[in-house]
């Protein structure tokens, strides 16, 4: 049985309801236990828990540290294409929305690369839109095969494929995935998701199980937070995530936490998640999933950033850029114009833009990798720009 098929019978609204009304005593209970139920997750992401914040980032320190070490491993995103079929409402790259549009070539994609490596990295995520004429498993299948010598962590985060795709994929030299099922509320995933492949629900919540049946190390999941009630969506993914890591138990499960960041378009997030409660769910994270990876984007700003450092995240990006070309500006001369019958786009003094690629959204923290590695050190942290070597296991 899938996820998807048990996903509907999960009782959401009964755990939801234990959190709203959970006491500060069942908190303090739940903190103490070593071994985390569902109602046990209810409690540390309830109201109540907010006021015991400081004790629940304590343990959460104190299991990352035993579990993982004072370690913080480091990855770049290198976006391919800013091209997509799909046309979500929260998303700068949805087709509807008038930007320059860029896939990079092989040559391109290795001068991005050869800046990323300059900087430091070992660990790569490849990103792209959701296309499959531009961004076909062959092209991302050559993408991979050209970086893998110089990357020994080269992971994926792309629209959802088949296992024979994957396995592809893998074959190439891919050894992680990361898919956000963006929100797990059917209704409001439904009305985010007007057109295109990504409407199918299903098949986006069953990728992860694709991903694992054609051998992918890595498997990250994670909600796009600000889309629907956060508590909610938490609560679905703790058990997303407990079902990955009883059937999915070849593959290292890690897990995201992207908040809505600002993009070509207009959108207000539905239900924005408050800076505390961010911090208050990472740390109930890790708490309840001691050895799953906790991933931290740029979408975050600094400050915020050197405080989630503590509560339980293991991996972090630096330095990001989330337009195609946008590390070396290898795609801003040959980038064709913005979609037939759009309008010139113009900046905010009234003239027409440069034919830069648009990214995703707006990064928040701005520092450089040497300053975020610095920063992580006088924190008694070692950066780790490398994490994998498919050479130590054959």
């Amino acid at each position: 049985m899938s996820f998807s098929e048990e996903f509907d019978r999960l009782p959401l609204a009964q755990w939801r309801e234990r959190s709203l009304a959970a006491t500060e005593q069942e908190v303090r209970e739940s903190l103490s236990r070593n071994h985390c139920s569902a109602n046990d997750f209810a409690h540390l992401i309830s109201p109540s828990a907010s006021r015991l914040l400081e004790a629940m980032c304590q343990k959460a320190r104190m299991i990352t540290q035993q579990r993982f070490g004072r370690v913080m491993r480091l990855f770049a995103p290198l976006y391919l294409s800013n091209e997509c079929v799909n046309n979500c409402r929260y998303c700068g790259f949805a087709r509807d929305n008038n930007i320059v549009r860029i896939t990079l070539s092989l040559d391109e994609i290795r001068r991005e690369a050869a800046q990323i490596n300059a900087l430091g990295f070992r660990n790569l995520l490849l990103v792209a839109g959701e296309h499959p004429k531009l961004v076909p498993a062959s092209y991302l299948a050559q993408c991979i095969r050209a970086l893998h010598d110089t990357f020994p962590s080269v992971s994926l985060e792309i629209g959802p494929l088949d296992t024979g795709a994957y396995r592809e994929l893998v074959e190439a030299g891919a050894d992680g995935l990361t898919i956000y099922q963006e929100t797990y509320n059917r209704e409001v995933y439904a009305a985010m998701h007007p057109a295109g492949p990504k409407r199918d629900f299903d098949f986006r919540l069953q990728t992860p199980e694709r991903a694992h049946a054609a051998g992918f190390r890595r498997i990250g999941v994670g909600a796009l937070y600000g889309l629907a009630d956060w508590p909610l969506e938490a609560l679905a993914l703790a058990a997303h995530v407990r079902y990955l890591q009883k059937v999915c138990w070849k593959s290292w499960i890690t897990i995201s936490l992207p908040r809505m960041r600002p993009h070509a378009g207009h959108f207000d997030p539905p239900s924005p998640i408050p800076d505390r409660e961010l911090v208050q769910l990472t740390a109930a994270l890790r708490i309840c999933f001691p050895d799953a990876g906790l991933v931290l984007s740029t979408r975050e700003r600094a400050e915020l950033r050197d405080v989630l450092m503590h509560c339980g995240i293991t991996m972090m990006s630096a330095g990001s850029h989330t337009e195609p070309g946008g590390y070396t500006g290898v795609g801003r001369d040959a980038a064709p114009p913005a979609k037939p019958g759009f309008p010139t786009i113009m900046n905010a003094a009234g003239s027409p833009c440069s034919t830069q690629a648009s990214g995703q959204f707006e990064i928040a923290d701005s520092r450089s990798p040497g300053e975020i590695a610095r920063q992580l050190q006088r924190f008694g942290y070692e950066p780790v720009w490398k994490d994998w070597e498919a050479a130590l296991t054959t």
